[in-house]
Parts: C-alpha cells; sequence; structure tokens
C-alpha cells in the first residue's frame, strides 16, 4: 500500500500536492478510477478514487474517512541533542517514527557539536517515515532549545535523564509505567555535563540507564523509544 500525506485536506476532493502528484501519476504510474490512501498527520485515514490522474496536480474524489487511526494511550517525547553528522541523526528519526513516537525537541547543550540544524530537512524524513510505516500520526517535531530552557517546562508525567556518569540511575522499567506519559533526554556523543543533570534532576528528572553498553546517540534514542514501546505492548 502507498500512503499518501496530505496535510490540509477536506471536502470531498483533494488536489495532491505537486511532488505527491508526480510520485502517484509517473513513478506509481496510478491512472483514474485506481484506489488510494490518504492521511493528513493529525490522525486521520482517508480512502479515495483518483478522479484526474496530472502529474502536477492529481485530484482525488474522498470515499471515506476514520478518525483517530492508530491512536495510542500514551505519549512518547524524546529530547535529543542532534549529532555531529546529520545522517545518524536522519536515521534516529526515521527509525523512532516507524516505531511510534509522538514528539521530538532538539537540545542544545554543553557539550553539543551540532549547534544548527535545518528543521525542513528532518521534517522530510519523518514524513517519509509516517508513510512507509503507515501510520496517520506525524510526529511533532520542535525547533532547537537551550537544555535548561527544556527542562524547566515540561509537562509530562514522567520525566527521565539517560547519561553516563557514575550515581545511581535505574533501567528504564523500573520508573516507567505503561499508558503514562514520557518524555527522556538524550545528550550529545559527549554526553550531558553534571550540571546539566544536577539541574534536570532538581527539574524532577530520573536519571536511567539504557543498558550496560556505552551507546551512540541515535542508538540510545532508537533504544528509549523502542523500550517504551514495548512496555505498552505497541
Amino acid at each position: 500500500m502507498n500512503l499518501f500525506y496530505t496535510p490540509d485536506i477536506e471536502g470531498e476532493y483533494y488536489t495532491l500536492s505537486p511532488e505527491e502528484s508526480k510520485h502517484c501519476v509517473r513513478v506509481l504510474r496510478f491512472t483514474e478510477g485506481e484506489p488510494v490512501a490518504l492521511v493528513d498527520g493529525k490522525g486521520n485515514w482517508y480512502r479515495g478514487e483518483i478522479e484526474r490522474a496530472d502529474a502536477k496536480g492529481c485530484k482525488v474524489r474522498i470515499t471515506e474517512k476514520t478518525s483517530h487511526y492508530g491512536r495510542r494511550p500514551f505519549r512518547l517525547h524524546l529530547a535529543v541533542a542532534p549529532t555531529k553528522n546529520l545522517d545518524r541523526m536522519e536515521w534516529m528519526l526515521e527509525k523512532c517514527t516507524e516505531m511510534g513516537i509522538d514528539e521530538i525537541t532538539l537540545l542544545n547543550t554543553e557539550h553539543s557539536e551540532r549547534k544548527v540544524v535545518k528543521e525542513e530537512r528532518l521534517e522530510k524524513v519523518i514524513v517519509a517515515a509516517m508513510k512507509q510505516s503507515l501510520k496517520a500520526y506525524l510526529p511533532k517535531l520542535n525547533p532547537m532549545m537551550s537544555f535548561r530552557e527544556f527542562v524547566k517546562g515540561c509537562p509530562e508525567s514522567c520525566k527521565c535523564i539517560a547519561h553516563c556518569h557514575e550515581g545511581e540511575k535505574k533501567r528504564l522499567d523500573e520508573v516507567y509505567v505503561a499508558g503514562e506519559d514520557v518524555v527522556i533526554l538524550i545528550g550529545p556523543e559527549g554526553d550531558f555535563s553534571p550540571e546539566e543533570v544536577e539541574c534536570a534532576q532538581r527539574e524532577g528528572f530520573l536519571p536511567i540507564t539504557l543498558g550496560t553498553s556505552r551507546l551512540r546517540t541515535e542508538t540510545a534514542g532508537m533504544v528509549a523509544c523502542h523500550s517504551i514501546n514495548f512496555m505498552n505492548k505497541i
């Protein structure tokens, strides 16, 4: 099944964007009368038929709408310091989107090696992963913000920070209860600074370990995402 992203869809008819139209008509070779599936990234799944197979503006007639498609009873928010090699960051976002994630915030930390990120590029990766994994909800990508600003305003009921410093840390399954909204902080290649760890703990973040191995930033993000989905039996 091929899925098309239609964020502003409404009414009985919808014209795909030039990019989606070209993919639909020229790459997939869809023609008039063929069934198609569309999502708006807000939880709505649509079925329709191609009314006009135009590579510049493919017109679709909507025949069915399903609301809250694949809705989950919890929210997973990952706050992560972007990697120096952006390809690794893209890989992590792709895999986390496929597994299931609701929100991503890019963190500017003391040891961050990348201070600037083109969010449009990451957004395209997330959209493609949502379509590939047949999801109707598009994860929210937040602009980069400072670590201290972020930790002071988290509404999630379960707040965790994964780091490699010495000290008491618990496994994720020891602090997280299925069904809870959760935010997990993942540091840069050089880890969070001791001061950042202390700051997060003062704001209610629980120090956690993701295992005995030292993980790369992107691997840690994916492990955290998989663990939460696994505990929620997703």
